[in-house]
């Protein structure tokens, strides 16, 4: 079974990728989240870990905060704990395309630990669009649903063909997150060996002008790339005693908010 290894990869703050029609219209709109937020958060948590359902899921379900799951169907969590993973996507939590063998690109830098066979610059697109597509007939099994959004993988796009990749993804998701297209309207930043103070504080000083936060964890209280329990457990009570300042859902869900803003019809 894979397990995907991180010690490499840095935290990073990068853009969000939107695959929406008239995005552009909505942003000059007096935007509003559906409570009247002027900000949105959104909590998404990657690659199907133990540590997710073990100290993430409890906080989150506690809270009833809905959250964005971008599991590895080749995971051995995802192996191991399938059921619980469905139960989570039952109880309302998005169950998010985030491929199937991770693959990222090994010429960049402190890259060493891509496995030759999941490097992305050996891929063809024709080979990562049916890689997607399969990981959405897994996650189709488990929760039964037929719209999806992506997490880029390490947020690669693909070198020399980027923005034919781009179109190919609109064909399979309603929304992606990664380093694609800046919109000036989200940051997305993933997060690790932070303070719960310091999560709120990024929460607070946002840049003028955002109405998305997207923020990715790995590891919570465990695994790689984490993040304490401590420090997790404090953010989320935070936004969950700000819920008139923060909008928190998963990202389909505020995707498809958006899109129908973009039809002008009312949510």
């Amino acid at each position: 079974m894979f397990e995907f290894n991180y010690r490499r990869v840095p935290t990073f703050i990068a853009v969000l990728g939107f695959l929406l029609n008239g995005f552009s219209q909505a942003k000059e709109k007096d935007f509003v989240w559906p409570g009247g937020q002027k900000l949105a958060v959104s909590l998404s948590y990657d690659d199907g870990l133990d540590s997710q359902l073990d100290n993430a899921v409890p906080t989150l379900d506690s809270l009833k905060i809905k959250a964005s799951f971008y599991i590895l169907p080749n995971a051995a969590s995802v192996n191991n704990r399938m059921e619980e993973w469905r139960e989570l996507a039952e109880r309302g939590h998005e169950l998010g395309n985030h491929s199937i063998y991770h693959p990222c690109r090994r010429s960049l830098p402190e890259r060493e630990w891509v496995p030759l066979h999941h490097d992305l610059d050996k891929y063809s697109l024709e080979q990562m669009m049916e890689e997607l597509a399969t990981a959405n007939t897994f996650l189709k099994a488990l929760d039964g649903r037929s719209e999806r959004t992506f997490t880029i993988p390490c947020g690669d796009m693909m070198a020399g063909i980027e923005e034919e990749y781009k179109r190919k993804l609109q064909e399979l998701f309603i929304a992606y997150k990664g380093q694609g297209v800046p919109s000036g309207f989200s940051v997305v930043w993933a997060p690790q060996e932070v303070s719960g103070a310091e999560l709120i504080e990024y929460i607070k000083t946002v840049p003028e002008g955002i109405s998305l936060i997207n923020i990715i964890f790995h590891g919570v209280g465990g695994d790689y790339l984490s993040v304490s329990s401590e420090a997790h457990t404090e953010l989320l009570s935070f936004l969950a005693a700000n819920r008139e300042e923060y909008h928190v859902d998963s990202y389909i869900n505020l995707m498809k908010y958006v899109n129908v803003l973009n039809d002008g019809t009312a949510p």
